[in-house]
């Protein structure tokens, strides 16, 4: 970017930032709410999640590009300038839940993400995916290209739960800055332990700190609740699901299920004798959650079952347990929510990203005032 482009962002306000592959806004929320670190504002999104992108937009106020980020930047040349660019390409690709890689397409988005990091002129960039994504050759792909526009790499393996997460998500992070224009930030510091040991450190939050104080769920629609509570609701199981539920102590999964009620459960389950400790698992009060994703709401995808109640946790137990407050906008149906609930970044790990860089960005804006 010319110098003249980079003191007049630098005079501004905040920190300005492009959001790819942003989802609902997660990792936004963590950088420009001052619950979390603010000192930043959002000029674009993208994504190709129409329902995502009507959250992001309501939350923020942002212009918003919802498509294929490919075809956006051969038709949109016109690229705000921008000094952070934050995101996560999508990590299914390299995902241990999708081992058959050859051939997924998913896996080079991070080259369009880094031809906006050139041309709207960002002198940082934070990348977050799946831990996977530095063992593989896309990831020194992705360094030799970052070191071709001049930018240098940290990166780390995080978990959400040290930075104030009530859950135990582990996340690579990856931070670019050039040398020239910004100097060499620090990572993240921790915020909490697994146990308190004399550090300062905070314990992790755990399930029961997030959601202890919820009700009993009302309805079974988002239209029959009131804000705050407006993704608290309940679901319609069946009698037999219901029986499942009540097999399952707190702290079991299906092997407690298959011991205490073989007769309802799945063949499939009695056939497998191993593995897949987290199915039809409970929630542990005092521990934080496992990882939040996509089908939260249906138990036999993992440990989704409340601790003790008799149902799988609701989309604002979920929320909560990724970071995000009760007044986050959410648009969309159950489905579409819970999606953009567990493809999010918890926003407080983003604060944490986001204090950060935020003190080399701002260290570098006073140099250049001296």
């Amino acid at each position: 970017m010319k110098k003249s482009s980079r003191n007049i962002l630098m005079q501004s306000k905040k920190f300005r930032l492009i959001d790819l592959f942003s989802g609902a806004g997660g990792m936004t929320l963590g950088f420009t709410d001052e619950t979390f670190c603010g000192g930043f504002e959002c000029v674009l999104s993208v994504d190709n999640d129409a329902a995502a992108m009507r959250t992001h937009k309501r939350a923020y106020a942002a212009p918003g590009v919802v498509g294929n980020i490919e075809d956006w930047l051969q038709t949109n040349p016109d690229i705000p300038l921008a000094d952070i660019v934050i995101g996560g390409p999508p990590c299914q690709g390299f995902s241990l839940l999708n081992k058959n890689r050859t051939g997924d397409d998913r896996r080079a988005l991070w080259e369009p993400y880094l031809d906006v990091v050139q041309l709207c002129g960002a002198s940082m960039f934070v990348m977050e995916n799946v831990p996977e994504l530095l063992r593989s050759d896309e990831f020194l792909e992705i360094e030799i290209r970052a070191n071709a526009l001049g930018f240098s790499l940290m990166y780390e393996v995080v978990n959400a739960a040290d930075y104030g997460t009530a859950q135990t998500r582990k996340r690579a992070i990856i931070i670019g800055w050039k040398p020239e224009l910004i100097d060499t930030p620090v990572f993240p510091v921790r915020t909490h332990a697994k146990i308190a040991d004399g550090t300062g450190l905070a314990p992790w939050l755990t399930v029961k700190d997030v959601i202890g104080d919820l009700p009993e769920p009302v309805g079974i629609q988002i239209r029959d609740c009131e804000p705050p509570m407006n993704l608290h609701f309940g679901r319609s199981p069946t009698e037999t699901s219901i029986a499942r539920y009540r097999a399952v102590p707190p702290g079991g999964n299906r092997f407690d299920l298959q011991k205490n009620a073989p007769e309802i459960t799945p063949a499939c389950w009695i056939r497998k004798t191993s593995g897949g400790t987290d199915l039809f698992g409970r929630l542990w009060w005092d521990r934080p959650s496992v990882t939040i994703r996509t089908e939260f709401f249906k138990p036999e995808k993992g440990r989704y079952l409340h601790p003790e109640k008799h149902r799988p946790i609701t989309h604002r137990e979920a929320a909560r347990i990724m970071g995000f407050p009760d007044n986050f906008p959410f648009e969309g149906s159950k489905t579409e929510i819970a999606r953009q609930i567990g493809n999010a970044v918890p926003p407080p790990l983003a604060g944490a990203i986001a204090k950060a860089v935020l003190k080399a960005l701002v260290r570098n804006s006073k140099a250049e005032a001296a």
